[in-house]
This record gives structure tokens, sequence and C-alpha cells, in this order.
């Protein structure tokens, strides 16, 4: 079993046989249904997932479980068609979902998650599962990948969401779903905010009283700055770090 192979694509004997061989399983998360400005479908954290997804099974002899595609992302609640659950239903999901492969004999695995505020409940649930099972769950969270290509190319003030690199990813891997003509910039008014040590909430509102939260197209940064050799280039830089980090974790997947 010399190649990966997403799992859906199995029938329940083969999944076994993986499952025997002591195969590392994959759970990537990416939201289906989230907002991502006026140019960018409301799939993209899902198609990232699933480009990811793609990339390491064509590297590596891992098995990537069906994508995680509802979570926990309030910013984006107030835009028609952003789904959203709570937190503490996220978080039993994906401790279900860990489970039920644990329950299958699964011994190995890691999680992609390409969403930002769902990495603190991704993070209690693994904590939770290694404190009572023993077993460790890696996470590798979109935040920290391809950031050092994104602090090569960055010709934005800042982003974050549906941004110069979001939508050079989405040009490199959906062109035709990507709405350039309705792209703009949109920092709202978060240039003028102070930059301290603090973390503070904050939200995608469309209302300019808003202070820190507005944003007039549901956006933050510059995605007219977007390039799909850029988005390749960033897909590729992912990829390899999920790579590299899977096979320092999981030595057996180098040989």
């Amino acid at each position: 079993m010399k190649t990966g192979v997403w799992l859906e694509d199995l029938a329940w004997p083969e999944a076994a046989a993986r499952f025997g061989a002591g195969a590392v399983v994959i759970v990537p998360i990416g939201a289906r249904s989230k907002e991502h400005g006026h140019h960018l479908p409301m799939s993209t954290d899902y198609r990232v997932a699933r480009a990811l997804g793609d990339r390491l099974i064509g590297a590596l002899p891992v098995v990537v479980a069906p994508v995680i595609d509802f979570g926990y992302y309030p910013a984006f609640a107030r835009y028609p068609g952003s789904q959203h659950v709570r937190a503490e239903t996220f978080a039993a999901l994906v401790r279900d979902v860990l489970d039920g492969f644990i329950a299958q004999g699964v011994a190995r695995l890691a999680i992609v998650n390409t969403g930002v505020s769902t990495e603190p409940p991704i993070r209690i649930v693994v904590r939770d599962l290694y404190a009572a099972r023993g077993i460790r769950v890696p996470v590798a969270d979109i935040a920290r990948l391809g950031l050092a290509a994104r602090e090569r190319l960055a010709r934005q003030s800042l982003g974050g969401h549906a941004d110069q690199f979001e939508t050079s990813t989405m040009l490199a891997i959906a062109p035709e779903l990507v709405r350039m003509d309705l792209a703009r910039q949109d920092y709202g008014h978060a240039l003028a905010q102070p930059k301290t040590v603090f973390y503070i909430p904050a939200e995608f509102r469309g209302d300019d009283g808003s202070g820190p939260d507005f944003s007039a197209t549901g956006a933050r940064g510059d995605p007219t700055q977007a390039r799909v050799d850029e988005g390749e280039l960033l897909l590729s830089e992912m990829a390899a770090e999920l790579v590299a980090g899977l096979r320092a974790i999981f030595p057996e997947l180098a040989s």
C-alpha cells in the first residue's frame, strides 16, 4: 500500500486492510459553506482542504478521511449562507470522528485544519484525548502553513480572509469559481487599530460604525493582488510542509 487514498473511495474491507496495516489517517477540516467576500465561493475552505488532501495522497501512503465541513465560525455567522455551529457542537463532532477511528483500530491520526476560529476547540479535543487515552493527534493549522511563502509574496498591507493569498490559492484550485471582477481591496478599519499583544474577539460586519469589525465585502485584505502562479506556489509549499511534518512524526512514511 504505497499510495495514499481518500477513505470515501474505498470499500469497507479495503479500509479494514489499511487500518490493520497501520495506516496514518488524516482528518481534514474545512467549511463547505462560509462567506468569503463577493468574489470567492463559500466552499473555499473545503476546496483548500480537498486540494491539500489530494497532494498528501499523491506523496504518502496515508488514508485521508472525508472533510469535516461544519465548524465553529462565529465571525461569519451574520452572512446569508454561512454555516456555523457552537464550539461545543464542533468539538463533539471532532471528538466523535477521532473516537470512531480509534474504535476501528486506527492508532495514528493527524488533523489538517483550514480554519482559524476552529483552532481552540480542536486543541482542547486532542489534549483531552491524549489525557484520557494516551493517543497524540498532531494538528496542522492553516495560519502556519505556507507562512514563509506568504511573507515573501505579500503585496497587501494586511490580510486574513478572502485576501491575496486565499484568492491566489482558489485561482489555482478552481479558477472558474473566482469572480475577479468583484474582487476589491477591503481593510475595513483594521489598519487604524492599535497593535498590541492582546487577543481581541472580532466579527465581520457590514456596518461602517462597527469599528474593527467593519468589512464592506466580508473580506479582509487585497484580493486584487492575487495571482494563479502564486496560488500554485502556496499550495506546493503548504503540501510540502505537511508531508515533511508527517514524515517527521511518523518516520515509517519516509521509507
